[in-house]
């Protein structure tokens, strides 16, 4: 890594072409650290960095090299055509999880209901309720500060959400709290000790969100024992899952009564998603 007096003095357009990392990533901390849009970096190429921006600059840099995403440092990720906060109390919303929005909106009548299980940062439920206006969506999760920077990211997207803090389904159970048309979640799923938690971006997201330290399926065999008294006849209960657990996905379904249970798959051509209609 070069030393941040090394930017001092360089032009943008240098340091886009000598900085550490590719040329993308470069680009948004670059971006980042002068608070500079994209077109200002392309017009101001030639500005040359002063010191005070060199040391920032090179404290990012430096952040990102030891590993911690960007989304972490710059504090923010696009999903769904809109911006959301995130901050290491959430999980960084991934373009996969894209399919269950879509999923889940296509599935939801006029006026419908949603409920997203384990908000996060409250991307499927801000994403859905956005596209939606006319649905009512609910979102819960166990985190109070994973429901601080949902309602925030609700917010300044102008999406109409309730959030409830909750245990799963341990919220809905006071009386009068009524049924949805669909219910959608992105459960914690990564088997218990699985290699890929102690690489790239998962070693610096929230452990408890990425896997329920067991085999992987424990919070889902949960969502689909208690969804029925919360769905409405012919509703949708909708799951991403793990690359390779869509079989023992659809199993849990089938089981459990649901009807059309089928999986679905993302853009790599992988299953993502799974689900069933309430009979």
């Amino acid at each position: 890594m070069e030393h941040a007096s090394s930017f001092a003095g360089c032009t943008l357009a240098t340091v886009l072409k000598t900085a550490p990392l590719d040329a993308l990533e470069n680009r948004i901390l670059l971006c980042h650290a002068l608070r500079l849009t994209r077109v200002q970096l392309i017009t101001q190429s030639e500005r040359r960095l002063e010191i005070a921006e060199a040391d920032a600059l090179a404290s990012l840099f430096e952040r990102r090299l030891r590993g911690e995403p960007i989304a972490y440092i710059v504090g923010a990720r696009e999903f769904f055509g809109l911006d959301f906060r995130v901050t290491p109390d959430v999980l960084i919303p991934r373009p996969d999880t894209e399919l269950l929005v879509e999923l889940s909106i296509d599935r939801l009548p006029q006026g419908g209901r949603l409920l997203d299980m384990g908000t996060g940062s409250g991307a499927i439920a801000v994403a859905a309720a956005h596209a939606r206006a006319d649905a009512a969506v609910t979102a819960l999760d166990a985190s109070a500060a994973a429901l601080e920077v949902a309602r925030g990211n609700a917010a300044a997207n102008g999406a109409k959400v309730k959030f409830l803090l909750s245990d799963w389904y341990q919220a809905l159970q006071s009386p009068g709290m009524a049924s949805f048309d669909v219910i959608a979640s992105n459960p914690p799923y990564i088997v218990q000790g699985d290699a890929h938690l102690s690489q790239g971006d998962l070693r610096f997201e929230p452990i408890d969100a990425l896997t329920d330290h067991a085999d992987g399926l424990s919070d889902l065999r949960t969502i689909v024992a208690g969804a029925r008294p919360h769905l409405k006849p012919g509703g949708w209960l909708l799951m991403e899952h793990g690359f390779d657990q869509a079989a023992a996905v659809r199993d849990l379904l089938s089981a459990a009564g649901f009807a059309e249970v089928q999986s679905w798959r993302d853009l790599a051509g992988i299953e993502r998603v799974s689900g069933g209609r309430l009979v």
